[in-house]
């Protein structure tokens, strides 16, 4: 039982800590912070995004242009059809492909008409989100200076309790206290608790018979279902 009432001394003490560092996660400056660092990270992401969209989007643009250069081009040709009608040439023949041309013309216009307002949304979008991106880059530098003094101002509160779980942990097994700190890490707590009635106090799962033949003789026991560290009162 020597171990088991080291272990609770030692749990209780942690969770002065445990509820500190809760505290400290929580508190306001910490989500300002968060929140802050959030907005820059996704923002540099989507800042690339719409760079790289916009550069996709004027090459394709680009690449309108000419086209509808090419078909004014061969418009062109058909400006003397007075004449090549006066010679004998086949009318349908040159309305027809006049009228394909324009066509075209007038679908390569309507695509460029709507790449540019495209690409004016997307520049507009990169313009707003840089203005806002300078603007949080500001308040993260504030935010991070708030946070660093509150949980500055909390230390000397964290380490008092540091130096006495330190002094605590001499007195576990060094084994039952790495277990221990797996547990803390994986972020169960409390991690000991008493049997009640055969059951794990915290889930109420049964131990099984070797379990309780275990605990019994005042050994620790670790629940089946949710790990704790189980003993007998």
């Amino acid at each position: 039982m020597a171990q088991i009432e080291q272990l609770l001394k030692y749990q209780k003490e942690d969770s002065k800590l445990l509820k500190m560092e809760r505290e400290t996660a929580n508190s306001e400056e910490r989500k300002n912070l968060a929140q802050a660092t959030n907005f820059l990270n996704k923002a540099s992401e989507r800042l690339d995004v719409l760079e790289a969209r916009a550069k996709e989007l004027t090459a394709v643009l680009d690449k309108l242009n000419r086209k509808f250069n090419e078909l004014a081009e061969i418009l062109k040709d058909f400006e003397h059809i007075d004449d090549l009608i006066d010679e004998g040439a086949d009318v349908s023949f040159y309305k027809k492909n006049v009228a394909q041309i324009t066509e075209k013309l007038r679908t390569v216009k309507n695509e460029t008409a709507q790449l540019t307002k495209a690409i004016k949304d997307a520049d507009e979008e990169y313009k707003n989100l840089k203005k806002k991106t300078i603007a949080t880059q500001k308040q993260h530098a504030e935010f991070t200076e708030a946070y660093k003094k509150y949980r500055d101002g909390r230390q000397s509160e964290i380490n008092a309790v540091k130096a006495e779980l330190d002094k605590l942990r001499k007195d576990v097994d060094p084994e039952v206290m790495r277990r221990y700190e797996v547990k803390r890490s994986e972020r169960i707590f409390p991690i000991l608790c008493p049997v009640k009635n055969g059951r794990c106090g915290i889930c109420g799962n049964e131990l099984s018979l070797a379990g309780k033949d275990k605990i019994a003789s005042g050994l620790p026991v670790e629940c089946d279902n949710c790990h704790r560290f189980l003993y007998k009162e």
